[in-house]
Formats: C-alpha cells, sequence, structure tokens
C-alpha cells in the first residue's frame, strides 16, 4: 500500500458550475468554497500531511474584473472568519506564488501564514498569483545570481515549495485533462487522477476514492 503525504488539487469547474446549476459563475465560486472545506476536513480524517490547493493561476488575471475581485472578497472572508478554526484545529497555512494582490488581502494572507506557523496536523499550500514556468524562470536566475553550481539539488532550493514534499497525488476536476502550468516540476512522479465532476459537485466519497485506487498503484519511478 502506497504512503500518502502530499495532495495537489486543480479545483476546475467553479465557473461552469456556476452558470449550469445558478446562472452565475461568482455562485460557483461560492459553492466551490464549501468543497474546500469538505476536502480539507477528509483530507485531515486521512491523515494526509500537505494538500496543495491551486486557488489563482498567474494567467487567470485574463479573467473580468469583476469576476476576480468577487474573487478575491471570498478569499478575505473566508481568512476573517475561518482563519482562528484553522489554527484550533492545528492547520498550518502557506501561500506559494506572488502576494501581488490588495494591501488588506496581502495583511490577510501574511497574518494567516503567521498565526498558524507552528501548527502541524496539516499544512495547506495555497497557490495564489501562482505559476510553475515563473517559479522555474525566478529560481534559476537566483540560483545563478548566488553564483550556485547548476545541479537539481540547488535548483530546489530556490522554488517555493523547497520544504514541501512533491505531491504524490495530483487531483483535476472539472473534466479537462491539462496541467495548466501548475507544479509542473514537483508533479514528475505523482500520480494523476482527472475526474469528470466540476469541483463543487466534486465530495469526499470521490476524494476517498480516490485516494483508494492510488494505494493499489504500482509506483516504480522509473524502476521495473
Amino acid at each position: 500500500m502506497n504512503p500518502l503525504n502530499h495532495v495537489a488539487i486543480i479545483m476546475d469547474g467553479n465557473g461552469r458550475w456556476g452558470l449550469k446549476y445558478k446562472n452565475s459563475r461568482n455562485a460557483g465560486h461560492k459553492a466551490g468554497l464549501h468543497t474546500v472545506e469538505k476536502i480539507i476536513k477528509e483530507t485531515i480524517n486521512q491523515k494526509i500531511q500537505y494538500l496543495t490547493l491551486y486557488a489563482f493561476s498567474t494567467e487567470n488575471w485574463k479573467r473580468p474584473k469583476a469576476e476576480i475581485s468577487y474573487l478575491f472578497s471570498l478569499l478575505e472572508t473566508f481568512l476573517i472568519r475561518r482563519i482562528d478554526d484553522l489554527h484550533r484545529q492545528n492547520i498550518k497555512l502557506k501561500i506559494i506564488g506572488v502576494k501581488n494582490f490588495t494591501i488588506k488581502l496581502n495583511k490577510l494572507l501574511s497574518s494567516a501564514e503567521k498565526k498558524t506557523s507552528k501548527n502541524s496536523k496539516l499544512q495547506i499550500n495555497l497557490a495564489l498569483n501562482y505559476g510553475s514556468k515563473f517559479e522555474l524562470i525566478n529560481a534559476i536566475k537566483n540560483m545563478i545570481k548566488k553564483k550556485d553550481k547548476i545541479n537539481e539539488t540547488n535548483l530546489i532550493k530556490y522554488f517555493q515549495t523547497k520544504d514541501i514534499p512533491d505531491p504524490d497525488i495530483l487531483i483535476r476536476t472539472g473534466n479537462t485533462k491539462r496541467l495548466s502550468n501548475f507544479l509542473l516540476w514537483q508533479i514528475a512522479y505523482s500520480e494523476i487522477f482527472f475526474e469528470k465532476k466540476l469541483w463543487p459537485s466534486f465530495n469526499d466519497q470521490d476524494y476517498k476514492r480516490v485516494i483508494k485506487k492510488y494505494k493499489t498503484i504500482k509506483r516504480n519511478f522509473g524502476n521495473v
């Protein structure tokens, strides 16, 4: 049975779900937040140490400004209302990506990270304004600037995920089979599950099914 330490998720399909069921993309984003809470709870039940959620990519800035504004207001509200509860549950929050948001949101994110920094039951890595290509280029630039020898070990030191084990599982909901510039280096040997359900419809039973399947896979890592 394969050990499971880290699950990464591309939470795709909020907007489509909202249009289909509520005639509003924003309604889908709000519903998707409820799914996040369900998955966090089941991740703790499964005793998984790391959960990485792709919340906003560097490419998502191309979306309508009103939708982006709503997404960030949802996040602000979540941090204000729920960070104390996450802290009580011994959950650590880490942001990966570039904090290039409003002053208010930047402060809330930094405060949440600081408050939960010593927690150890579960680490949630929230990928915000994150793009794997940018991360790779930035790491290479810093490695050259520091005059480090160019090798895999040194490159990884400059990743935002440097202290986080690579994902064992990558889940993408929304019936779309692509990686969308997410953790391209880190998922080199992750087991990938593309799920047809849109993110707000994905539930704890679906999550448990993926985990059960993962544990039966023979993982060779290039061996036989």
